[in-house]
């Protein structure tokens, strides 16, 4: 089973990351519980569905050149991680910078919050 900073990790790259629909839902499904809660400053979602066209909303936001990336290491407290990480183009000074905490159980992201600097 993978670590929570490992967990941390794929959701930053597999799902937020991932602009082609069929590998990111495969990578939800296999690291978000079915009734997975995420909430941003913009709301509150509920399961898999949900937190999928949230993401594909995002991305499809986003110029194609932009992408994100951690800007540290994932820091873990038992069944709780957090990651910080920046969004822009690749190479380039980021538009956007947060923090992901999540809880995990199971070795499956059951609630994921992001919250946004400045």
């Amino acid at each position: 089973m993978a670590d929570v900073g490992e967990i941390l990790q794929r959701n930053l790259v597999e799902v937020f990351g991932e602009r082609d629909d069929g590998r990111r839902r495969a990578a939800i499904a296999a690291i978000y519980h079915e009734d997975v809660l995420f909430q941003d400053p913009e709301a509150l979602v509920h399961g898999r569905d949900a937190v999928d066209a949230k993401v594909a909303a995002l991305l499809s936001d986003a110029p194609a050149d932009f992408v994100f990336h951690a800007t540290g290491l994932p820091r873990v407290s038992g069944d709780l991680g957090l990651l910080s990480w920046a969004f822009g183009p690749e190479g380039g000074a980021p538009v956007v910078t947060g923090t992901d905490i999540a809880l995990v159980e199971d070795g499956r992201i059951t609630r994921l919050h992001t919250v946004l600097d400045g």
